[in-house]
């Protein structure tokens, strides 16, 4: 397996050297140009690059517990909650950096346990949803979020800018988790509650991260977490979720959740909200 640190340090060492040279002499080296770096320089999933096989394998050992690397292309890949086949197709719109922020949400030791818990949660036979999908989507969500500056300050304030993307991507999962688990989304809201989890995470950046660092708190010291309401209650279901949570709870086999790429929203999403 690989850690999130050695993965890092691999695209940093390997890939950065020219394109940091590049932005100096640009003077374009601020929080923005320092991400773009980055994201360029991971690129997607490569199959003849070694530590992208390992970060993939990595991945699939810690949510399911085994020790043994599975084939690179199978259904297998859907016990984790990525579409299909080949977990490469699920990347759009954010890279491999999709799965370097799944990498170390499985492999720091302090938050695993509430990987495993949302992990467990997808699987539910009624509340279930992809997993690797929906994190990924929490990825996309980040990007835009560093990309509109909701979290220059921040990054500016500490210094760093991958460790506040990490917190913050960590920060959006606690908060679909509870929220999901609270009350009682389905597949069919996921739409739905992404842009609310969404619209929350960027208007209240400092928030939401404060609330991972209390969730932590808790769980140091022994006191549990809450997934009630309480800390949700800036949002009230909508009609929309209302209604949608009210068709999967009487028909949810007759549905089927369309998926699609970043590239393929429109600007403003119309009608059905959907899991990208």
């Amino acid at each position: 397996m690989i850690s999130f640190n050695e993965a890092l340090q691999h695209f940093q060492t390997t890939d950065l050297g020219d394109l940091l040279v590049s932005l100096l002499k640009s003077n374009c080296l601020n929080v923005l140009g320092v991400m773009s770096l980055f994201c360029d320089s991971v690129g997607s999933l490569d199959n003849g690059q070694s530590v992208h096989m390992r970060v993939l394998q990595t991945i699939y050992r810690k949510l399911t517990c085994t020790r043994a690397d599975c084939p690179r292309y199978g259904p297998h890949w859907e016990n984790v909650g990525f579409q299909g086949a080949d977990p490469a197709t699920d990347l759009r719109g954010t890279g491999f950096l999709g799965l370097m922020h799944t990498l170390y949400f499985v492999m720091d030791p302090e938050i695993l346990p509430l990987a495993r818990e949302i992990y467990k949660l997808s699987q539910h036979p009624v509340q279930n949803f992809p997993f690797c999908v929906m994190s990924i989507n929490m990825t996309r969500i980040a990007l835009h979020a560093l990309r509109e500056e909701v979290l220059s300050k921040e990054c500016n304030r500490r210094q760093q800018v991958v460790a506040v993307l990490n917190d913050f991507y960590v920060a959006m999962f606690l908060h679909l988790y509870q929220l999901w688990k609270s009350q009682q989304k389905t597949i069919s809201d996921s739409g739905y509650v992404l842009k609310e989890v969404e619209l929350f995470a960027k208007k209240n950046p400092k928030q939401i991260l404060k609330r991972l660092e209390g969730y932590l708190k808790e769980r140091r010291a022994g006191t549990g977490h809450r997934t009630s309401p309480d800390t949700l209650s800036h949002s009230n279901p909508s009609t929309g979720d209302t209604a949608s949570r009210a068709g999967s709870q009487g028909g949810k086999e007759d549905k089927e959740m369309n998926f699609t790429g970043v590239c393929e929203l429109p600007p403003e999403m119309e009608g059905e909200a959907r899991l990208i």
